[in-house]
């Protein structure tokens, strides 16, 4: 049998793991949910998370490039603002649906 309140949990750490730090450790907390858990879900949340922190880093890094050019601020702050929002709006449809996981739009699916 499911575990509810578990499946919701850990989809949700994982997804608002980017609120606890900018750092290697948003990344560990999906890695190590997507290792630990078992339910199906839950792996698909985590590994959508773990993609869509990878995928902000990957802009981050072009964005900061495009400094020199003169767009590379602007970018970043939506940059900023997009990573703000789109996490929110997963916890909020994982706690509220949680037996599907949740997609982010535009991402390069990696792991």
């Amino acid at each position: 049998m499911e575990d509810i309140p578990q499946r919701k949990l850990l989809s949700a750490l994982s997804h608002g793991a980017i609120f606890f730090s900018s750092t290697i450790v948003s990344i560990g907390i999906p890695i190590a949910v997507l290792f630990v858990s078992k339910d199906p879900v839950v792996k698909e949340n985590a590994r959508e998370s773990l993609n869509f922190h990878i995928n902000l880093y990957i802009y981050g890094i072009i964005f900061g490039l495009l400094i020199f050019v003169g767009i590379g601020i602007l970018l970043l702050v939506l940059l900023w603002i997009v990573s703000l929002i789109m996490p929110i709006i997963a916890v909020i449809k994982i706690l509220s649906n949680p037996n599907l996981s949740y997609r982010y739009p535009f991402i390069f699916r990696l792991v």
